[in-house]
């Protein structure tokens, strides 16, 4: 069952979309095996051998009505520190790669700085590493996270690109809309791409102890903040990745305010870039 909160992609309705899961999986209703926020909708997976379509449409709906306001909401959220290249020479050569083979086209970074109004990449680089990233829902790869700007003033936007790409390096950090993405693995893809990271957000051996529950890093309501490193500080996270000594830099759950998150954007200049 596919439950829309309306036909945009804003924090206000992912807030709602990720507060009713919440409150489903509090209510522990029987016959309802998952639930998946995106943006502003939530797919709930049933057992219609437990309970019916028009049953479960009721239990819902007196949930949504429970739920009151956004202001209301509170979430569990960790936070994730992210070591990432900015301007790397791994996505450089994957858009040069498919200006040669596909279609020619202006650098994704510069692109991004140009169509945002940005005075240059490492503007681009400021104004994006500048804030925290919602976890907004997860797809279209197993684990790849859909996230937006907490901060206002971070927001960008860029078209995806037309055609897509035949690959994507792993680790890589683009976006498309107003969403930015990670690329769990090599894959193809359409983001407008400028960074990298050295750090799994997806591993099938659960080599590392932040994966003990789930092969995916990241969950829904969880936030990231991207930290610029250079050459070295990434190939030695790398390094520390590859013989499996890495730790993770994670502030497990808190409870993340709707309300007090309103309170805080309502005192910024949204006009001001960093």
């Amino acid at each position: 069952m596919l439950i829309e909160f309306g036909n945009e992609m804003n924090l206000e309705l992912n807030f709602m979309a990720q507060g009713l899961a919440g409150t489903i999986a509090a209510q522990k209703i029987a016959g309802i095996v998952e639930t998946a926020p995106s943006f502003a909708s939530l797919l709930v997976h049933y057992d219609p051998d437990e309970i019916s379509f028009k049953d479960l449409r009721q239990e819902t709906t007196a949930l949504i009505r429970s739920l009151g306001p956004s202001d209301d909401i509170m979430l569990d959220s960790r936070l994730f520190y992210l070591p990432t290249m900015y301007l790397d020479r791994w996505t450089r050569e994957c858009v040069e790669d498919y200006c040669n083979k596909i279609k020619r086209k202006e650098p994704d970074p510069e692109f991004v700085a140009r169509i945002n109004g940005l005075a240059d990449t490492n503007q681009l680089v400021r104004v994006h590493s500048g804030t925290e990233y919602w976890v907004a829902a997860l797809g279209f790869w197993p684990g790849l996270p859909f996230m937006m700007a907490l901060d206002p003033r971070c927001v960008i936007t860029a078209p995806k690109y037309n055609p897509p790409r035949t690959w994507t390096p792993q680790g890589t950090v683009g976006m498309g809309g107003a969403s930015t993405a990670i690329y769990p693995v090599a894959t193809p893809g359409g983001y407008q791409i400028f960074a990298r990271t050295p750090v799994p957000i997806w591993d099938t051996e659960k080599r590392f102890s932040v994966f003990h529950d789930s092969i995916v890093l990241f969950r829904a309501g969880d936030r990231v903040k991207f930290m610029p490193i250079g050459d070295e500080e990434f190939e030695f996270i790398e390094a520390k990745v590859k013989d499996g000594t890495y730790i993770y830099n994670v502030v497990e759950y808190q409870k993340f305010s709707v309300m007090d998150y309103k309170v805080w954007i309502a005192t910024l200049d949204k006009d001001r870039r960093f």
